[in-house]
């Protein structure tokens, strides 16, 4: 919060109605000044006495009316006096309101921020996420190396996880470009009102009206001009990113594009169809459409009688990957992009099997089921025990790099056979396929395999054992415009 400058004080005459949620505000600033020889200069340049107190109202008589749940958006010139009511609507409710300024974000140098909000790393994503540090590389950085907007948005993730039912803003935004400061406005005027908590913001920006859609609006000019609207208190229905955004056809190429925001990677695989959301120009994000894999370990939850190959092939799709923007994130691009592209790909079903919809389900607002979640087998986590024991860090793993370099110090300290060992309890077909190249491999072929491995290859496996630890959910979607698949017999799940 900014601070008065010495030589003004201000007197405040204000009242708050617990009840009725009411503030009334007499604000005046007055020119107090000890004498010196540019005070003199001054005073006699415009007239002034210096026994004189030259006052002028900043506030006058001034009504304000909110409570829980309500968004108080105050727009102004720098100058104008925004700062002095937020500080005087701070000091009246006391411990009911935080002020971002004074959270707190004395964390450790080295801990990533994932580990510093929210109580697990569900609300820990979603609390990123909402400020536009969803970003998985991102998140994994400590609060030193992020950028100064980054630490911006990370003070409102802290703000946000606070148990003050009021929550203060002061130059809200300022630090971000104007796109990320629609998304934030929108996330957290969402999220306030669903928590029932008050957000009280102020800036000299006034375009972030449609996205904040305040209860409450305040114009504050110079002097005591100023002008109260109060409206609907009612979320913003959505982002006005998305309305910029179309969703059309694409190819592989817009998915490298962004492929690097997606956690597996710019690895090849089959692709039917690829669809692109686009602004401007700038691809914002990607969904592409594989054929079905031969196993998919959902299924058996979803049909009494798996599907056969050929069955597979003509009734079914795969997403196999959604990737947005960091930019974009958070405001319902991905929901738009599976919702409006599922029933283009022409298939009966539409299955997928993703590890973010546990944090995120945005699969199901789009529509899709979610008939199962897979946890890992205990082989699996025994082998991730021991691999943590020899100094591997599993939120970490999915990086060849860093597994690269964890191998080399084992194998400095003659430690490699090791890891090998921990990693031959694992009982995994698709593993195996990272160093054996049969359709299906078997225990004694996976043994024999990772003897001769080399630390490149061993990377690789340990990235893929990452991704395979996590919980993974499956979900189906049933094409309404084919209304005839042999399948539909088979259902276990009702779908429409």
């Amino acid at each position: 919060m900014k601070r008065l400058p010495p030589h003004f004080r201000v007197r405040v005459a204000k009242k708050y109605d617990a009840t009725r949620r009411k503030y009334r505000f007499n604000v005046v600033f007055e020119t107090v000044v000890e004498p010196s020889k540019r005070v003199v200069a001054v005073s006699e340049a415009f007239g002034l006495g210096l026994d004189e107190e030259r006052g002028f109202a900043v506030y006058r008589d001034f009504t304000l009316e909110f409570g829980p749940g309500d968004v108080v958006y105050i727009v102004g010139e720098s100058g104008s006096g925004k700062s002095v009511l937020l500080r005087e609507i701070r000091r009246a409710l006391g411990e009911e309101a935080v002020d971002m300024g004074e959270v707190d974000v004395d964390v450790a140098r080295d801990v990533p921020i994932v580990e510093t909000v929210g109580w697990d790393v569900e609300e820990a994503v979603r609390l990123l996420a909402s400020v536009g540090l969803g970003d998985a590389f991102v998140m994994l950085r400590s609060y030193e190396q992020l950028s100064d907007g980054q630490k911006y948005r990370y003070r409102m993730a802290k703000l946000l996880e606070s148990k003050a039912d009021y929550w203060i803003c002061d130059e809200f935004c300022s630090l971000l470009d104007r796109d990320t400061a629609r998304v934030v406005a929108f996330n957290m005027q969402r999220l306030a009102r669903r928590l029932g908590k008050c957000l009280i913001v102020a800036t000299c920006h006034r375009d972030l009206f449609e996205d904040l859609n305040p209860s409450v609006y305040v114009e504050k000019g110079f002097g005591a001009e100023v002008s109260v609207q109060y409206r609907p208190n009612e979320p913003a229905k959505e982002c006005s990113l998305l309305r910029e955004i179309s969703i059309e056809e694409g190819c592989f190429a817009d998915f490298l594009r962004l492929s690097e925001f997606h956690y597996r990677g710019a690895k090849r695989f089959p692709v039917l169809r690829v669809f692109r959301a686009v602004r401007r120009g700038f691809v914002a994000g990607a969904i592409v459409y594989s054929p079905p894999p031969i196993h998919c370990w959902g299924r058996r939850y979803a049909f009494s009688r798996l599907p056969r190959l050929g069955e597979l092939n003509r009734y079914f799709a795969n997403i196999s990957r959604v990737v947005v923007h960091p930019r974009f994130r958070m405001i319902g691009l991905g929901v738009r992009l599976v919702r409006e592209t599922l029933g283009l790909v022409g298939r009966a079903y539409v299955e997928t099997s993703a590890v973010m919809a546990r944090y995120n389900p945005f699969f199901e607002r789009a529509g899709m089921k979610k008939i199962a979640v897979k946890e890992p087998n205990q082989d699996l986590l025994k082998a991730l025990k021991l691999l943590e024991a020899l100094g591997f860090r599993r939120e970490l793993m999915a990086s060849q790099a860093y597994n690269r370099r964890v191998l080399a110090r084992l194998e400095a300290e003659g430690l490699l056979s090791e890891a090998k060992k921990a990693l031959s309890h694992v009982r995994n077909v698709p593993i195996y396929r990272t160093l054996v190249r049969k359709t299906y491999p078997k225990v004694a072929d996976w043994h024999n395999a990772l003897e001769r491995a080399s630390t490149t290859e061993l990377a690789k496996v340990l990235t893929k054992v990452a991704s395979t630890v996590q919980p993974k959910v499956y979900l189906l979607w049933r094409n309404p415009a084919i209304p005839k698949c042999p399948l539909d017999k088979y259902l276990k799940v009702e779908l429409r």
